[in-house]
């Protein structure tokens, strides 16, 4: 890979650019061109061109890409085709809706246990992920060598999973609490705050009206 600064942005597109791929071989596709690819996510050739020339020379000029070998290295790039091990902390309706999704499972991310200080969830099972006790969680991510960490708790309690997650060397951070996490520089952490997302969707079509 270069040694430059990835933007973003060509992160997040790789992930599509890699799920689409998975579908066109499904389907029997061997070969595919740039322009294909845009059209097919909605950017440009010139886009997915420069995405990937950030890690190297990728297809054949005239040719396009083997569909194969472009995903391979792609998920390759994303750190993907191995299991993470994933513990998700709160048994809401938010952490009910996230351990249910199989697209953490089918991109290798597995959510080992889920972590809860409701009484009455504690030895349950939330889609088949056992629920633990939250002062549980430090002995078990040492104990699993546990990589990433989601946090789906209201704020008030956000920051002090999180410290527990740093204190036991947990790599990475997947927050959907709506508040900022103080961290170390090497810890990894990804904000999701589902309400600004909503709140910028509407400024976006209430500036398209306008």
């Amino acid at each position: 890979m270069k040694n430059v600064k990835i933007p973003e942005a060509t992160v997040s597109r790789l992930s599509v650019y890699s799920r689409f791929l998975e579908e066109v071989e499904k389907q029997g596709v061997n070969s595919i061109s740039s322009g294909e690819i845009a059209e097919s996510i909605g950017g440009t050739p010139a886009q997915v061109r420069k995405d990937l020339a950030y890690f190297g020379e990728f297809g054949t000029r005239g040719v396009g890409y083997n569909v194969h070998e472009l995903n391979e290295q792609i998920v390759k790039i994303l750190g993907l085709g191995k299991v993470w091990r994933v513990i998700l902390v709160g048994a809401g309706n938010l952490g009910s809706a996230l351990s249910q999704y199989q697209g953490f499972k089918d991109r290798g991310f597995e959510i080992m246990a889920v972590f809860d200080n409701d009484i009455h969830k504690v030895g349950l099972k939330l889609n088949g992920i056992p629920i633990y006790p939250t002062h549980q969680l430090a002995d078990f991510i040492v104990q699993h060598n546990v990589q990433i960490g989601i946090i789906a708790v209201p704020a008030q309690f956000a920051q002090d999973v999180a410290d527990i997650m740093i204190e036991k060397n947990i790599s990475g951070i997947l927050n959907f609490a709506p508040i900022v996490l103080t961290v170390p520089e090497e810890i990894e952490v990804r904000n999701v705050d589902l309400a600004v997302n909503l709140e910028v969707l509407s400024f976006n079509i209430e500036s398209r009206r306008n």
